[in-house]
């Protein structure tokens, strides 16, 4: 029979989280109500929150979210809807070639190395993967010019998995509601796996960009417009009342073409 350790007078009882989810974690500053309050919150703000990046397939999503690096999704839509017009499957954008690349891409900051990342990933899509789009974070960060962040978004928009793609807003929103502080894309993402409840999870990243993108502002928060404003830690918050919980005027996307 096994031993079983006596639970100790005043010592709270051990719960176990039920088969298949994980328990979160409180993020030291915030407690799992408040935690799972900002984000029931944002649910309700944004039920179906979208990728503002244009894109027809997975392989064109992962194009854009790669171009998308130092560059906003508007930018990066301007020029990638002539390219992805000719070009949406590997095949074709290889065929174009790296300097046809280029030309669509010149707006975008860093295009040339960008271009030349383009038909890198192309190649090895057609090489080792058979034309598709792997389905891993470990294949897709083995593409030229995807990293961590890109190979997320991607499991999330085009395979439905639920991963923390830590962009610039995310980084800057979790260091400054204190909710995930640290000091890499990675550390941040690991801190916000833990404390999101599973329910939240598939959604959390794109709420809390587009919190960070039209809201909690990089220059100047707009903390009077928040509905998380009385739960909010950020030092520099100016204002305690939260806003109405209204669901927003579903978001409009660009149509490519």
């Amino acid at each position: 029979m096994k031993n079983v350790k006596p639970k100790l007078p005043g010592e709270p009882a051990k719960t176990k989280p039920a088969t298949g989810r994980r328990a979160p974690r409180t993020s030291g500053v915030y407690s799992r109500e408040e935690i799972s309050e900002i984000f029931r919150r944002f649910s309700i703000q944004r039920p179906e929150p979208k990728g503002e990046l244009e894109h027809v397939n997975p392989f064109t999503l992962v194009v854009a979210v790669a171009l998308s690096a130092q560059a906003t999704d508007a930018g990066v839509n301007r020029a990638t809807r002539a390219l992805f017009a000719v070009a949406d499957t590997p095949k074709k954008m290889l065929a174009l070639g790296e300097e046809k690349v280029r030309d669509y891409i010149k707006t975008i900051g860093l295009f040339r190395n960008k271009a030349r990342n383009v038909i890198a990933l192309s190649e090895k899509l057609i090489t080792d993967f058979g034309g598709e789009v792997p389905r891993t974070r470990e294949e897709l960060v083995t593409l030229p010019g995807v990293g961590r962040k890109t190979a997320n978004v991607v499991l999330s928009m085009a395979f439905g998995q639920a991963t923390i793609a830590v962009d610039t807003h995310i980084l800057r929103i979790a260091n400054r509601l204190c909710l995930a502080p640290g000091k890499t894309p990675d550390e941040v993402e690991a801190k916000l796996s833990r404390i999101i409840p599973n329910e939240y999870l598939y959604h959390a990243h794109h709420w809390l960009i587009l919190h960070g993108r039209y809201c909690c502002k990089a220059r100047k928060p707009e903390c009077e417009r928040c509905v998380i404003a009385d739960i909010c830690k950020a030092p520099e918050k100016t204002c305690d009342i939260p806003a109405p919980l209204v669901e927003l005027p579903q978001q409009v996307l660009p149509v490519a073409g």
